[in-house]
């Protein structure tokens, strides 16, 4: 026994150690059960509460998000299907259009072609008129070169002259 320390002591605890160690544990525990456990079982149900109300949410977010994007490929197809719709159309009338533009162009072409033989006809026979007029000049020229005398450019001889250039034609 040095310095009045009994090791053995440590080993053989006192009746008073153990019943004092044994109430200030039951106190401790009596008031951390009061005071802490409580709380923190409340904050751990709320919690939990909030976790699964967070799971609900993102579960509904994540249907809703689904939704959408089911919407949208159905409207996404809609739209390809109107715009193949549209161009369809669109490519109609232009080949209607053009249709109708090279019809007209291939009526206007046969008005232009029929004007211009009428006109051709017109000029042709204007210059076989003027035609017959020179030879019927020419014809009273060498008559009166022939006969030496001036024929009478009556109506009658300027007939009979034009009936025999039509014969020599």
């Amino acid at each position: 026994m040095l310095l009045g320390f009994d090791p053995m002591s440590l080993l053989t605890p006192d009746l008073g150690l153990v019943f004092w160690t044994t109430i200030v544990f039951l106190v401790f525990w009596l008031l951390v059960g009061k005071f802490a456990i409580k709380p923190i079982t409340k904050a751990i149900k709320d919690r939990e509460h909030s976790i699964a109300d967070a799971l609900s949410s993102a579960e509904k977010a994540k249907q809703e998000v689904q939704e959408l994007q089911q919407s949208n490929v159905s409207l996404l197809k809609e739209a390809r299907e109107e715009s193949a719709k549209i161009l369809k159309e669109a490519k109609e009338v232009k080949d209607s259009v053009i249709a109708e533009a090279h019809n007209r162009a291939k009526e206007e072409a046969a008005k232009i072609v029929a004007s211009a033989k009428v006109e051709i006809d017109a000029q042709k026979k204007a210059a076989l008129a003027e035609v017959k007029n020179e030879v019927s000049k020419l014809s009273l020229e060498i008559a009166q070169k022939v006969l030496g005398r001036e024929l009478d450019a009556s109506k009658d001889q300027q007939t009979y002259i034009n009936s025999l250039v039509d014969k020599l034609n």
